[in-house]
């Protein structure tokens, strides 16, 4: 289908590598030396000049005219105004490889959109905003002798100055570029914010060894001493509860189902779970397969690591590229029979469409992007979800308040839950507002940016108080931990809801 709208192998480098093929080295993301007014000035004499030191005025190689700018004209004369393109060599001043982004750091023309936008820098006082951290670091950082600024670490990851920014600036790229160059080559691989960092970032690994013993993992995770002692040694806060781990896992449960109970390959799709919708919350993923199962799809599982998402923000990028080639692999064989990918949680299919394509180059991955979508994104684009819902009402009268994801936003999709439900009888669904959660994934699970975080969803705690239901709803995992904690409210995922209104 068509977009109806616009095992861990070897550490990859996540700015290149070589092409398929494997002949051409492709060239790895550059500095320029130096700028356009940097360069030193190339001197022509005009006509008539003899230059010094040629012998009997014989002007030879350097007798020939030029511009202003000391660039031979095309024309023959220093003031011609008929130049002739095709009669210029091009010449790369600024040399930058796949990844170069000057075009993109001089479409930015200094509106401060992005700083206005931003939930960090709002809060933090220390923190220089996106405009600094992208277009203007990336200048900054052509100078050999320039270091990244270790505030790259504050930013959050949220991406709200990519939706921001009226000049499409690729600042989250630049920030994930400048994040991972920094951890790579400036923090201490042996300290204890490093060290947290990679146990945050990959989560994915933590919660398979839990899975072993969900009971007993929960229960210690959350028992006030080691909570403490977490603190203390490796600065996740103590505060922060921490999710209880699902006694089956959502890939235990589809084999024990024996995988899809539905068979059509006129309509399929790839499930990518992630993470969290397999250890935590398999619920997610089995409401997924009930409702695509009804609307007639074959459902596929297949073998995939974490998204990356978590790595990104933690500028872990030789962990995300390996996961990256597993995800990429599986999927592109999903797509080659004839599926499109679906993810029940934003970020993760953000990362496949946005991220993915942006900082790596491996076989498949534009394939990748163009055939993922949000799982209901899909469902509102192929099938005709108002008229499957429009008979349909609950038994019991059901008050939510939701809160989009800023990385549902970024795809365009802030007020999906809200359009899909607002027609149910027996279903009310209030938008608390376009504020950020603050948790931003790993951002408020350090101990240093915990406070922080809280300030930053505090405005969303006060509209899901003040909404008639005291159900909240996301389609983001880390944001509905942040709401839970915050309010104490359940917290449902619009696939949950839709089993249940298809199902009415």
């Amino acid at each position: 289908m068509t977009r109806d709208t616009a095992d861990d192998g070897d550490a990859g480098d996540a700015t290149g590598g070589e092409r398929d093929g494997g002949s051409e080295t492709r060239a790895s993301p550059g500095v320029p030396e130096a700028g356009r007014d940097e360069q030193p000035s190339i001197f022509v004499p005009d006509e008539g000049e003899v230059p010094e030191g040629a012998a009997g005025g014989d002007r030879g190689a350097s007798d020939r005219a030029a511009t202003d700018g000391g660039v031979e004209s095309a024309s023959g004369g220093s003031d011609s105004t008929e130049l002739d393109p095709d009669a210029y060599d091009p010449v790369d001043v600024f040399p930058g490889g796949d990844l170069d982004l000057r075009e993109g750091a001089d479409s930015c023309y200094k509106c401060t959109s992005c700083d206005t936008s931003c939930p960090v820098a709002e809060v933090d006082d220390e923190f220089p905003g996106p405009k600094f951290q992208g277009p203007e670091q990336w200048r900054l950082k052509r100078k050999d002798d320039h270091d990244i600024d270790e505030s790259i670490t504050s930013c959050s990851n949220c991406m709200r100055c990519d939706d921001a920014c009226p000049s499409s600036v690729p600042l989250s790229q630049m920030h994930n570029e400048a994040r991972g160059q920094f951890v790579e080559e400036q923090m201490e691989k042996l300290s204890v914010e490093y060290v947290r960092n990679r146990i945050l970032a990959n989560y994915r690994t933590s919660a398979r060894l839990a899975s072993i013993v969900p009971r007993t993992a929960s229960l210690a995770m959350n028992f006030g001493p080691v909570r403490w002692a977490m603190e203390k040694t490796l600065g996740i806060p103590k505060e922060r509860d921490f999710p209880e781990f699902a006694t089956e896992t959502f890939r235990e449960w589809w084999e024990a189902r024996g995988g899809a109970q539905v068979e059509n390959p006129d309509k399929r799709v790839a499930y990518f779970h992630g993470c969290y919708s397999n250890y935590n919350t398999p619920e997610v993923g089995k409401a997924m397969v009930s409702v695509y199962e009804h609307f007639g799809y074959e459902v596929m599982v297949p073998p995939q690591k974490c998204s990356g998402t978590p790595m990104f923000a933690n500028g872990m990028l030789k962990d995300a590229r390996r996961h990256a080639e597993t995800n990429v692999e599986s999927l592109i064989e999903a797509i080659g029979e004839g599926a499109d990918v679906i993810a029940s949680c934003t970020s993760c299919s953000m990362s496949l469409r946005q991220e993915y394509p942006e900082l790596f180059d491996i076989h498949g991955i534009e394939d990748v992007s163009e055939h993922t979508y949000e799982a209901l994104e899909y469902l509102r684009i192929n099938e005709d979800l108002e008229g499957e819902l429009a008979d349909t009402e609950l038994a019991d009268e059901r008050a939510f308040a939701y809160h989009a994801p800023c990385h549902a936003r970024n795809q365009g999709l802030s007020r999906q839950a809200v359009e899909t439900f607002r027609d149910v009888d027996g279903v009310t669904m209030e938008d608390v507002g376009d504020s950020c959660s603050g948790i931003s994934g790993t951002y408020g699970w350090k101990e240093e940016k915990y406070e922080k975080s809280m300030e930053i969803g505090e405005e969303m705690f006060e509209h899901m108080e003040d909404a008639e239901g005291d159900v909240g709803m996301t389609e983001c995992p880390t944001c509905a931990m942040q709401m839970e904690h915050g309010t104490g409210y359940e917290i449902k995922h619009p696939l949950q809801l839709l089993d249940e209104t298809v199902g009415a």
